[in-house]
């Protein structure tokens, strides 16, 4: 479903979540807190390839893109999605929102989201998001002072990877990294290293940090 606007702010089209592009090896990311993130128009890949010799090529095999997907159980044992209607509902919808505020976000590195800074109101609390990353060196982040590095929700996979053969689908060597928890700050970088997390509920309760996106307050005139 597309989302809804936060108050104050106004709705400027609607989309599918970009998270980055990738082509002959060199990917480009997408901050998923801004515009260029919302894609009104959903496209296996939507670039072409150019060279200085008048050629352009559309779809080669070797490009591909990769969207933030929907919570939904991801099954790496079928075949990858060719058909658009098949592959649609899998891609996270997005809506491009329009204000006046400064934003910002804000990351605990433990289990409970942090306070806004003064003069600030919180929009919304979520999940500290980095970066993916897939086959090869391929990958990209997410700034951490955008809103795009606080997932409301935490789920995994987070993206789905499409190809330039026209193919969708998740795939087990893609990977997702999220800000640690850290609570014990007089060791720095130290605490919870090696550990792991294994389920849902330990992954959120000990090991992912929450995050607060904030919204300067407007002056009173």
């Amino acid at each position: 479903a597309v989302v809804s606007t936060q108050s104050g702010h106004y709705g400027r089209g609607s989309g599918f979540s970009l998270v980055f592009f990738e082509g002959n090896g060199y990917g480009l990311s997408q901050d998923l807190g801004s515009a260029g993130s919302c894609l009104e128009e959903f496209q296996l890949v939507p670039f072409m390839q150019c060279s200085s010799s008048d050629v352009c090529r559309h779809g080669v095999r070797t490009d591909k893109s990769f969207w933030l997907a929907v919570d939904a159980e991801a099954d790496y044992t079928i075949k990858p999605m060719t058909s658009i209607d098949e592959i649609v509902p899998h891609i996270s919808r997005c809506t491009v929102c329009l204000g006046t505020q400064y934003i910002l976000a804000r990351h605990s590195f433990t289990d409970v989201a942090p306070e806004c800074p003064e003069d600030f109101s919180p929009l919304w609390e979520g999940y500290s998001y980095v970066m993916v990353t897939s086959s090869g060196v391929s990958g990209g982040g997410q700034d951490l002072a955008s809103s795009g590095s606080c997932l409301e929700n935490f789920y995994l996979p987070t993206f789905i990877e499409c190809l330039g053969r026209g193919t969708c689908a998740y795939y087990i060597n893609n990977l997702d990294y999220w800000l640690a928890q850290n609570p014990d700050t007089s060791q720095p970088g130290m605490w919870g290293m090696g550990n792991v997390y294994s389920g849902l509920d330990d992954i959120l309760d000990q090991g992912v940090a929450k995050c607060t996106v904030c919204a300067r307050n407007t002056l009173a005139l």
